[in-house]
Formats: C-alpha cells, structure tokens, sequence
C-alpha cells in the first residue's frame, strides 16, 4: 500500500502547479543520537546543504536522540510513510536479515580502507534489501573502529583465558567464546559498576564509548585491534523522493554523496580524538601483539564463514567480492 503522504504530496504538486509556483516540502527526520554525535552533526550539515541547494524548497528537519521515533522504530516508521527519511544503525536489522549484520563480523575489515571495501561489496545486496521495503539508501557512514579494553596486559587470547568479558549482542558472546573468555550481558550504563565489582574484567568497544564510560577509571589497557567498523545509514521512502521534482531529487542525491565522504572523515578524526583521550588519561593505547592479531584473525575468519552461512548465497558473494577487493 502506497504511503498517505503520497497523495498528498501529489496533491500539493497540484495545486503548486496551477497557481505556477513550487510548493516548499518539509520532511521530519528523526535519528537515533544526541546533537553531539558526530553523525547527527553531519546530518545536519546534510540537511543543511538541501535547503541551500533547493533554495528551501526542500527542508528537512532533524529530531535527534530518538526524540521522534525510538532507534529501533525509525526503519518501519520510513517504510510506512510515517516520516519519509530517517538514520539507523545497519547492523539493526539483522534479526530480519543477516546480511545487514556485514559490518558486524569480527575482524573482517579491520581499518577504514576495508571498510570501504567491504562497504561497496555489500552496498548492492543492502541496497536490494532496502529497495523490497520500498527504501532508498542516500549514504552510510561508520562508527570508529572498536578496541580491546583489559585490566590487566594482554599478549595472546591466552591471557582471556575464563575472564569475565563484556557483550552486548550475539556477535560479541561469539568473540568472547572463541578467546576462550566468559561473555556476561552488560549494557553501556552498566559497564563502570560492572568492571569495578569484577562482573567483567575486559570489553571490545569504540574509542568513544571508552571515553564516555570513562574507562581510565576500571582499565589499564587499550589494543587498538579495529575489530569491526559499523555504519549507521540514511534511507529514504522511495515514493516520497520520486514526488520530488527532479532537480530536487539531484540535489539531495549530491548533498547525501557529500554527507557521506564527510562522515567517513568525521568518523576517523573522531577515533584519533577519543583514543588520544585515553591515553591522555593514563590507558596505556597500544596496537596488538604480532600473535594476538594473528588469534583475532583467525577469529574473523571463522565467525566470516558462519556470517556468509547464515546469510547464504549472497552472503557468500559478498566475502568472495571483498577478498577480491582486498588482495
């Protein structure tokens, strides 16, 4: 069934065109994060580039920090045409298909470079998949890189060997598993009491969730393994796009390919600035041993072939595009 604003859109391009004037076109975007992300600031800048290139014709308006519709809503709430675009992170819809969970797979991509590889293997199945809920993808950008945290040195996964290990989804008990550690659920407002009572002793996370949980409080160690960079994306309500004139459409697709680029290079600032911090505040940031990276990547490559199993054939195409783009 087509969207209620559809029509109505239509029906405001009507009677724009009798009386020889364009309508302006305000749509509601709601994401998942606070104005202080650095993905809400470069939606904004992305919207602020629309209206600029539209000559306000099109403005759309950002609601931040699940203010309009929860994180886990804003994906149905575009499909339905109750908002026509929104953010999300991808790797939330992988309950609904594995093959958004790509980005998710422990240490398959492990620097920005494959994570672009890895981005343009998979962008045309995720956007296939977005296109049967009547989606469009406008752009993607990734979060920083997650690292080790530890209480205490660790050189091979030996060194995890029974220790209490922070997870937060599926992907994370697996790793823990493989390390031979103990994964116990801890959501990110839990994780400073968790470490200080001892529920867990080391953690996978981004550099900017070490900062805001302050780890230098509860933690020693930093490894800047990179195992995973996960993207938020930008989608868009097909019919509401195509209701747009055609000049209008061209500028929001510019503004999403600038938004993007930007983004990418926001979201690597945004690594170096928040592992700097740790290390400013006495974690002792370092990369991995040689043997630990060689463990980490053996890891990837069994939790990769249980991924690509999960998601079958496409799944499967997706890792042979990546190898191949990345040899």
């Amino acid at each position: 069934m087509r969207p209620l604003f559809s029509a109505a859109a239509g029906l405001a391009a009507a009677l724009a065109a009798a009386s020889g004037a364009r309508a302006e076109t305000v749509w509601n975007m709601p994401t998942p994060y606070p104005d202080a992300s650095f993905h809400t600031q470069n939606i904004q800048q992305f919207a602020q580039d629309v209206a600029a290139a539209t000559d306000g014709e099109l403005e759309i308006v950002v609601h931040s920090a699940g203010s309009l519709f929860p994180h886990a809503e804003i994906h149905q709430a575009v499909a339905t045409g109750q908002v026509p675009i929104g953010e999300e992170l991808i790797s939330l819809r992988t309950n609904e298909d594995p093959v958004f969970g790509v980005d998710s797979v422990p240490f398959l991509a492990t620097s920005y470079d494959d994570a672009r590889r890895l981005w343009q293997a998979s962008k045309p199945v995720i956007e296939e998949r977005l296109a049967a809920d009547g989606l469009m993808l406008l752009f993607a950008v990734p979060w920083p890189p997650q690292g080790l945290y530890a209480s205490r040195p660790v050189e091979s996964t030996e060194d995890l060997a029974g220790v209490p290990f922070r997870a937060y989804n599926a992907a994370t008990a697996r790793v823990a598993e493989l390390m031979g550690a103990v994964p116990t659920q801890v959501e990110v407002p839990e994780v400073p009491q968790a470490f200080a009572t001892g529920i867990v002793e080391a953690m996978i996370t981004s550099p900017t969730t070490g900062v805001s949980t302050q780890a230098w409080d509860f933690v020693d160690h930093y490894y800047d393994i990179q195992a995973w960079l996960p993207k938020n994306m930008v989608v868009v309500n097909r019919d509401a796009f195509e209701a747009l004139p055609e000049d209008v459409q061209a500028a929001v697709r510019d503004a999403a390919a600038a938004a993007e680029a930007r983004g990418w290079t926001m979201s690597a600032a945004e690594s170096e600035e928040k592992t700097q911090t740790l290390a400013e505040n006495g974690i002792r940031v370092g990369p991995p041993s040689a043997t630990l990276e060689a463990e980490l990547a053996t890891i990837g490559v069994t939790m990769a072939a249980e991924w690509a199993e999960d998601a079958g054939p496409d799944g499967a195409a997706i890792i042979e595009a990546y190898e191949e783009g990345v040899r």
